[in-house]
């Protein structure tokens, strides 16, 4: 029986998981998967180093909820192989407010002040929080960690954090968090690998998936980041539409008498590529579409991408690397492309040919800038976390 460390990321109607193996130095993944629809039509599905480890579906209408899915999940883990016997659970938590800089062993008061920053997140933090609550009840014995989406981001300045608006509203945590750190941070934690010169220097990690964000990193700590108080801030993405004049929410209740849940959900569900091309959010069928919605579309996200790269390399004041990370940096070489020619100002020079392969070099040996592809694990980093945070509690 295999002794594993169990990385949820739970969201209002999925559960992400990964199991990796406590034992071993570099927490070997054993397995992973999702359980989708909890609430509507849930599936199952998970795949180990052998291929597909076991699917199921419980059919239309049937309420497995998080209870449920934890349950079934449970029950799975004891089964598969030889069994596992979890011995900590990491959890994603998208905030941890102004306090929580680092992962953090849960505890029902943790819990409840991570229950504070909902309105900071009303659309992930309770759902994150929502499994920790029920693994404390179904398994007391077992060591929770939250890991949190926000802490890579506590080494900014209290400049690059702030809004100027007054301090009776900015002391109430109204500032500029970022989001994506756990991607950052196993980004700047395997770079010197890459490259020991981009580690240590001035470095945009372009963090491009069906949620976007660019960070500024200066010998492995954030400097700044485009997403702000909020993950809906920043670059256009799948479905949000990322930096907006606050006088276009102002114009949404005014004169189109929109109500917040309304704008709510038009900003983070109904924007962003899929609401520019009026095609989809995913970038693999607006590169193939003839649509020119599509092409402006992609236009603008390109566009804004650049834009947001002289910004940050203004922050620190120069530019040595770029690296391209999730699932349209790592895949989707149209876009590099575009970006790293509009990026050319900067001293960046495309290697077509390395960026056709994929990397992880993709820049010509006489480019002031060197550019990367690198591959994100945010389940790998929270793995660490928690292996880290238990060690610490028990020492």
């Amino acid at each position: 029986m295999a002794d594993v460390i169990l990385v949820l990321n739970a969201g209002s109607s999925s559960l992400k998981f990964s199991a990796f193996d406590a034992r071993t130095a570099h927490l070997d993944l054993v397995l992973r998967g999702q359980i989708e629809a909890l609430y509507t039509s849930p599936r199952f599905s998970a795949t180990d180093r052998h291929g597909d480890a076991g699917s199921k579906e419980w059919g239309a209408g049937y309420e497995l909820g998080h209870l449920g899915a934890i349950e079934y999940l449970s029950a799975f883990l004891r089964g598969h192989g030889d069994g596992h016997r979890l011995t900590a659970v990491g959890h994603r938590v998208v905030h941890g407010g102004p306090r929580f800089s680092e992962a953090v062993v849960t505890t029902p008061a943790v819990v409840d002040e991570l229950d504070t920053l909902t309105p900071l997140a009303p659309l992930h933090q309770p759902h994150n929080l929502k499994p920790i609550r029920i693994i404390a009840q179904l398994r007391p014995d077992i060591a929770q960690v939250a890991c949190f989406d926000t802490a890579f981001h506590h080494t900014q300045t209290g400049t690059s954090r702030a809004y100027a608006l007054p301090a009776s509203i900015t002391e109430r945590g109204v500032r500029r968090y970022g989001f994506h750190g756990l991607s950052y941070e196993y980004i700047a934690s395997v770079l010197p690998a890459f490259s020991p010169a981009a580690a240590a220097g001035r470095t945009i990690v372009a963090h491009l998936g069906n949620g976007a964000s660019l960070c500024a990193v200066v010998g492995g700590k954030s400097v700044a980041s485009t997403m702000g108080f909020t993950a809906v801030d920043g670059l256009p993405m799948g479905t949000r539409c990322g930096c907006l004049d606050p006088g276009v929410i102002l114009y949404l209740l005014d004169e189109l008498k929109m109500d917040a849940r309304a704008i709510e959900d038009l900003i983070y569900r109904q924007s962003g590529l899929l609401g520019m091309s009026g095609v989809s959010s995913d970038m693999r069928a607006l590169l193939n579409s003839a649509e020119p919605r599509a092409r402006f579309a992609l236009d603008v996200y390109v566009y804004r991408i650049a834009r947001e790269i002289g910004s940050l390399a203004a922050a620190m004041k120069g530019i040595d690397a770029l690296v391209f990370t999730a699932g349209i940096g790592e895949h989707a070489a149209a876009i590099r492309e575009r970006v790293v020619m509009d990026a050319a100002w900067l001293g960046a020079e495309l290697d077509g040919a390395a960026n056709q392969r994929g990397g992880p070099l993709i820049s010509l040996a006489s480019s002031k800038v060197s550019v990367w592809v690198v591959a994100t694990n945010e389940e790998l980093m929270i793995a660490r976390h928690t292996r880290a945070a238990v060690e610490a509690l028990n020492s």
